[in-house]
Parts: C-alpha cells; structure tokens; sequence
C-alpha cells in the first residue's frame, strides 16, 4: 500500500516585477527568436520539508518556518499551490494574512486539456489556442476566458466525454478566481510557479522513493525523508554535531551528573 508524501518548501527571495508577456516567452521556451532569459530571482534562504503525517503537521511546520525567518512579520508572505479544494481550504485556515496564488503551470495544464477538446493534440491551433489564453489570464482577464469557454460549450456539439472535460476547466477556473489575479501578483514581483516545490518533490522523494524495487515502512520513509531534508538545506554538518553531542550526553551524561 503506498502513503503520500506531502513536501514544502519555504524560501525567501527579492520581489521581481515582470509583464504578462515575459512569462508567455519563458513557459514556451523562447521559441520566438529571444535569446535572452531574465535571471531567475536569488533565493537567499530555502527550507525544504517532506512528511507522512499528514497536511496539517506540513502546514504547521510551514507556519512555524515561516515565523523562524521572519520573526517580526515585516515580509510579504506568498503560499503558492495547486486547486485542490482541501489544500485551499487548510491554506486559508493556516495562512492568516498570506497572499494564496494558483500554480500557473496547474493553470496551464487545464488549458491544455481545454485545447487538445478543441483541436488535435500537436497542431499549431492548439498551440496558439492556449497561448492566447495563457496571456489574458495573465493579463487579469480570467473572466473572458471562463466565458468564452461557456460560449463555446454552449454552440458547439461535442461528444459527452469532451463535454465533461470542458465543463472541468469551467469549474476548475471558476473554483480558484480569487486566487488568480496574476495581473496583480507580476506587478508586485511575486512568484506565480511553484517550481521549489517540485523540484523538492523530485530531490527529496523521486530520486530515492521511487527506484525500482523499492520497499520502505512508515518509519523507515520518514527517516529518510528527514535525513534527504536536512542535506538539501544545507544542515548535514550542524545535524551531525548536534546527533554526536546527544549521544554523547545519551552514553555519558551520567558520570557528570555522579
């Protein structure tokens, strides 16, 4: 039987302004004749984090690194995940105060789905579909896109599965308005993607959770995971000396109290 592994990543960086444009380039890939690609933001300090206990003990751990590195609450705070309805709902209940964002690549996923309905999968339509909407969500038009969907759903006949899919991108956007206004977010210099996340997701649990053949209990898992954790922040030496001064204390604290 498997158990989910929930990872979290907390990272300070500088706000970086960008247009709705410049996020069209780089998630094509500059495949437009660019050849320059802005730098990525400095990410000064990163905590990453992976559990089989649950959301809530992530969420907790979460809040309390998040209060660790801004004690004083001077930062803006940003919790950027996907649209899964009871990771939203312990975000708001967590995150008093934080600004939540919808994943664009989640975003983008649906409109994917959206456009392989439209059109066949690989053709230039299809791609020019999604571009297209992709740059008006991004440019705050959330609205229009949802409603053209509806339009379209409403004029065209399509085969009851089609259908289903369609009215799932509805939904989906519809559900997460609040946390899409990406217009606003690139203007304050706010991430949009949750690229740490899942870059942790493939360090901390896929490149070693998920070879061939492998077995782990519960326990078993949570060390490792605790163990892969504390070298992906940097904290493999001060883990070891504080490990070495327990046991010391452990074999012979002893004698000192005697």
């Amino acid at each position: 039987m498997k158990k989910q592994a929930t990872v979290s990543a907390v990272y300070c960086t500088e706000a970086q302004p960008r247009a709705p444009e410049d996020i069209v380039r780089e998630l094509r890939g500059n495949d437009e004749g660019d050849t320059e690609k802005p730098d990525p933001p400095t990410i000064y300090v990163k905590e990453v984090r992976g559990t089989l206990e649950g959301k809530d003990v992530a969420f907790e751990r979460v809040v309390r690194d998040v209060e660790r590195l801004d004690p004083e609450g001077t930062k803006k705070r940003v919790a950027i995940m996907d649209g899964d309805r009871g990771l939203q709902k312990k975000a708001r209940h967590y995150f008093k105060g934080y600004i939540l964002i919808l994943d664009i690549f989640h975003v983008l996923e649906y409109l994917w789905k959206a456009a392989h309905v439209l059109y066949i999968e690989g053709t230039p339509e299809a791609e020019e579909w999604v571009r297209v909407r992709l740059l008006a969500i991004l440019q705050g038009r959330v609205g229009r896109v949802i409603g053209g969907l509806r339009q379209t759903l409403t004029k065209k006949k399509f085969r009851a599965s089609k259908r289903e899919v369609l009215q799932g991108v509805i939904n989906y956007m519809h559900r997460n308005r609040r946390t899409m206004q990406y217009d606003e977010y690139l203007a304050a210099g706010f991430p949009i993607g949750s690229g740490a996340v899942e870059g942790a997701c493939r360090h901390l649990v896929r490149d070693r959770f998920e070879l061939a053949g492998m077995r782990w209990t519960e326990k078993g898992a949570q060390a490792m995971l605790d163990l892969r954790a504390t070298a992906l922040n940097d904290d493999w030496e001060p883990f070891w000396e504080h490990h070495i001064a327990q046991e010391h204390n452990r074999l012979y604290g002893h004698r000192k109290a005697a």
